[in-house]
């Protein structure tokens, strides 16, 4: 039976293991949703004995810039198909230029050595890990739709600025692909079709509910957390093609329009 490990078992590695065991996998995690606990290490080893296949969705340590996985059980990882979590933010800021898996990250180019999550990035890549890079991932319960109900959404007035995004099935997918084809060690880009400014899907979502957008607001006047602040700071478009090309991958949601659509 093929057996899988999952690395913390949050919002979107939840999905990739319901996709798995719905193909008959057997799905071990770590984490509050999981049945094994991350520092109990008798248990986790034994699990990685049994693994099969190891999935990790754990971010970097931002205090220490370190990978907790790899800190801890990286040693004990040799051997076994590896796949990785990781995030498109390992770009930068490409002033809305498109990027692909060939684009340097800013830890291989040197911009961003102190980057924790580029460095992690790095690391698994040099693992031989499938290394999934992620825009902003929307869902259920996760998406412009519950931010305008609930009145936490906001427009930022920034002419230009565009980012990615992709429906957490849509990540299953590809997850479950690179898995069952033993797909060749490498990123993969896993974002939708249509890269675009988050004011566009929030006035999108907001004529789907009937309501008036929010006002727009200058980025110096909006009060922005310093994690949001950086957010709107980058602007990049990501091109999905390879992952399209290797695994034979279609988003079931090309665009907001038809993610929010069934959403809704």
């Amino acid at each position: 039976m093929n057996r899988l490990l999952i690395f913390g078992l949050g919002y979107t590695a939840g999905r990739i293991a319901g996709a798995m065991r719905a193909r008959g996998w057997k799905v071990s995690a770590t984490g509050s949703a999981g049945d094994i606990a991350f520092a109990d290490r008798e248990a986790v080893i034994a699990a990685l004995r049994e693994a099969s296949h190891i999935l990790s969705s754990v971010p970097p340590d931002r205090a220490t810039g370190g990978d907790p996985v790899l800190d801890t059980y990286g040693g004990a990882l040799a051997g076994k198909p590896l796949f990785y979590l990781s995030s498109t933010g390992v770009y930068g800021d490409r002033q809305g230029a498109w990027v692909d898996e060939a684009t340097p990250t800013i830890a291989q180019s040197g911009e961003g050595r102190r980057n924790a999550r580029a460095e992690a990035d790095l690391a698994w890549s040099e693992l031989g890990a499938r290394v999934f890079r992620l825009p902003g991932i929307y869902g259920p319960g996760r998406s412009a739709l519950d931010r305008v109900r609930e009145g936490k959404t906001r427009r930022i007035d920034l002419p230009g600025q565009v980012f990615s995004r992709v429906h957490v099935d849509d990540i299953a997918v590809a997850a479950v692909a690179a898995m069952v084809q033993d797909a060749p060690p490498g990123a993969y880009n896993i974002g939708d079709d249509l890269p675009c400014s988050g004011n566009e899907v929030t006035e999108h979502a907001c004529r789907l509910l009937g309501l008036e957008p929010p006002p727009m607001e200058p980025l110096e006047d909006a009060n922005l957390s310093d994690m949001a602040r950086g957010f709107y700071m980058e602007n990049r478009r990501v091109a999905n093609g390879k992952a399209k090309r290797v695994l034979e991958w279609q988003p079931k949601y090309p665009t907001y329009v038809e993610g929010l659509a069934a959403l809704l």
